[in-house]
């Protein structure tokens, strides 16, 4: 293990550690400080945000994308801070914490005994969305995470997860979508974060009006199991409580090969995201490249893709 990954590791720890002990209001204010010092150092980070919100908000000013950085790692910071702070909740307020709206698509399929796929993209605190569904519906569900360097990390993530009552199983190694498919066979629900391709082989959809690339897995999964595949948006107000919404189901096209067929549902559930995102841009924390355009690496830029 290097030391970079060595201090990334004790770092995380160090926040599950100790954030979660901190009275709320001081977590709170906590994460607004950070936020903003990491935004007036104007990192790699902070510029692939405002270069990622300028397609989402195209007419925006240099001031406004500046606005809605700012806004934008403030939101970042609010998911970190109530991550390492889940562990240490009540029900109560697990319960609390999270508002969404048209969940009869959800509550429908599974109560009908079809397996559900909830597909989200990275707004808001998805994790609290998973532990609402854990604790308020009473529903386990299978989720995919990324092995992440260095493998202590990952651990600990995993035992984050799995500690608000989520099965987790790692991305690589091509196993996981077996199993997920045999958990929605017998009618369960399977939670995936599906805006932005890790394998290089993703869907291209258009996303924004330009070429990006998602994940197949959500579509492939709801075709081979006959499962709902339902998109989901999340987003903060000016309260303590998340906002969601479920979208309707994305059907299965009549007519097409497995490609085909994936290819068009996954144009839909890029639809349905940019739908929320639009709503929320400072609520979507994409702080990697993630259209076709940006992928190729170029010299003034050495941030990883």
């Amino acid at each position: 293990m290097s030391a970079q990954e060595r201090l990334t590791d004790a770092l995380y720890g160090l926040g599950w550690g100790t954030v979660k002990k901190l009275p709320e209001p001081v977590a709170v204010r906590l994460g607004r400080s950070v936020a903003d010092l990491a935004w007036k150092r104007r990192g790699k980070g902070v510029q692939r945000l405002e270069r990622n919100y300028a397609r989402v908000v195209p007419d925006a000013s240099p001031e406004r994308l500046a606005e809605l950085s700012r806004a934008g790692m403030r939101s970042y910071l609010r998911y970190w801070m109530e991550s390492f702070r889940l562990p240490a909740w009540s029900a109560e307020r697990v319960r609390d914490g999270f508002e969404p709206r048209d969940l009869h698509h959800l509550t429908d399929g599974l109560a009908a005994g079809r397996g559900v796929v909830l597909a989200l993209p990275h707004l808001a605190n998805w994790d609290l969305a998973g532990a609402w569904v854990t604790t308020a519906l009473g529903t386990p569900f299978t989720t995919v995470a990324e092995r992440l360097k260095p493998e202590t990390l990952y651990d600990r993530f995993v035992a984050y997860r799995e500690g608000l009552g989520m099965e987790v199983l790692p991305h690589s190694g091509g196993a996981a979508f077996g199993t997920l498919a045999r958990r929605l066979r017998d009618g369960g629900l399977v939670c995936l974060v599906a805006d932005r391709d890790l394998s290089a082989s993703g869907v291209e959809v258009t996303f924004f009006g330009e070429t990006a690339r998602m994940p197949a897995g959500p579509a492939l999964l709801a075709q081979q199991t006959g499962a709902l595949l339902l998109p989901v948006t999340l987003w903060y107000d000016d309260s303590p409580v998340m906002q969601g919404r479920v979208h309707p189901p994305i059907e299965v096209p009549a007519s097409g090969n497995r490609a085909e067929k994936a290819s068009v549902m996954t144009q839909a559930l890029a639809d349905a995201f940019a739908t929320g995102i639009a709503e929320h841009p400072e609520d979507w924390h994409m702080l990697q490249r993630l259209w076709v355009a940006d992928l190729e690496p170029r010299p003034s830029e050495g941030e990883p893709a």
